[in-house]
């Protein structure tokens, strides 16, 4: 007989609704995982809380929902074919875009997933995603002891990027408009932070690098950059004969006016969460040559897992709510007043 799950979708009328559907089948190459939690990625999957809150003024009909949710983790409850690297009843967390999907069960690529220590609980694991993605996007720094960052939006992978430069050993500050957000970072410890409605992120950002100005930026935010480009650019380290120098970091989608001026910048893009993502045969099991692939997706996964459970990174400090999934449209509903405090959002399945 064939399993019934309950998964998650997102309307057109900015309302998330359950449906069910019979589970997929455990094909060669995955695992069967019964999910305890998942995190919420706001921008890429739902255009952001403040979006999806608008939607659900404007009472839209809502159509044919669509299934969300690409980070999750739980327990193993089947293997398929040519799996040796999982066992039932395993602890894991899980990865991918129409794989971990906010659910109770997901059939999951074996290499998307990665073992739990006993030190990193479900709700921590489901930080999996967006942490394999930020150390993605520092590998691309190629960051040096001592050197002055600043990582414009502190949504979810800001603060991770931050947390990830300061444990390199780097001097961060964080620009954001959202008081939230400054204010989760400054519990975690940034080191400093601009509040851009009403601070010169320029000028803090000189005062806080002693005026030595920025050896990197990273753009954690989506959409166009409008006005901030420009700050950034003026915030990084000069030349004498006034060429400015540094790598800009794209991470969070951000869309930035290219035009030629007197700087030697690096800008480079950092996808997703490292190489072997949306490769089918690597996400079942195929692996690269070490000489030739570093750092792959999974490294990424694995290195995320043991930053948490060594303590290098604090998700919990970034959850703000949490949300049992069977209860997810009355719950999601009665947060929406306020989607501006909205930062980690994690589904429970209880």
């Amino acid at each position: 007989m064939s399993k019934i799950r309950h998964v998650a979708t997102v309307c057109d009328d900015g309302r998330i609704r359950l449906i069910k559907e019979t589970l997929p089948p455990v094909l060669p190459g995955t695992i069967c995982v019964r999910v305890h939690a998942s995190l919420v990625s706001p921008g890429t999957e739902l255009g952001g809380w403040k979006q999806l809150a608008k939607k659900r003024e404007q009472k839209e009909s809502f159509g044919e929902g669509r299934k969300f949710g690409y980070s999750n983790s739980g327990i193993v409850e089947e293997v398929g074919e040519g799996v040796s690297r999982f066992r039932i009843g395993q602890r894991v967390a899980c990865i991918g875009y129409g794989f971990a999907l906010h659910t109770d069960f997901a059939i999951v690529p074996q290499n998307l997933c990665v073992e739990l220590p006993d030190a990193v609980s479900f709700e921590q694991a489901s930080y999996s995603m967006l942490l394999a993605t930020s150390i993605q996007s520092v590998h691309r720094a190629e960051p040096k002891l001592g050197e002055n960052v600043a990582v414009v939006g502190m949504g979810l992978v800001g603060q991770l990027v931050a947390q990830l430069h300061q444990a390199c050993g780097n001097y961060v500050i964080g620009w954001a408009r959202n008081k939230i957000q400054l204010d989760v970072a400054r519990k975690w410890g940034i080191d400093e932070v601009v509040q851009m409605q009403n601070e010169n992120a320029v000028e803090k950002t000189k005062e806080f690098t002693k005026y030595k100005l920025l050896d990197t930026a990273v753009l954690a935010f989506p959409g166009q950059s409008g006005s901030t480009w420009k700050q950034v650019c003026d915030s990084m380290k000069i030349t004498p004969d006034g060429h400015r120098m540094g790598r800009v970091v794209i991470v969070g989608g951000s869309e930035i006016e290219l035009k030629w001026i007197p700087a030697n910048m690096d800008i480079r893009f950092a996808a997703r969460t490292g190489p072997g993502y949306h490769d089918q045969a690597w996400e079942l099991g195929q692996d690269y040559p070490s000489v030739l692939v570093e750092r792959t997706t999974q490294d990424n996964l694995q290195l995320g897992i043991d930053l948490i459970a060594r303590k290098k990174v604090d998700v919990n400090i970034l959850t703000t709510h949490y949300v049992n999934l069977l209860d997810v449209t009355e719950s999601i509903d009665a947060i929406l007043d306020n989607p501006q405090d909205i930062l980690g959002l994690v589904f429970l399945n209880k």
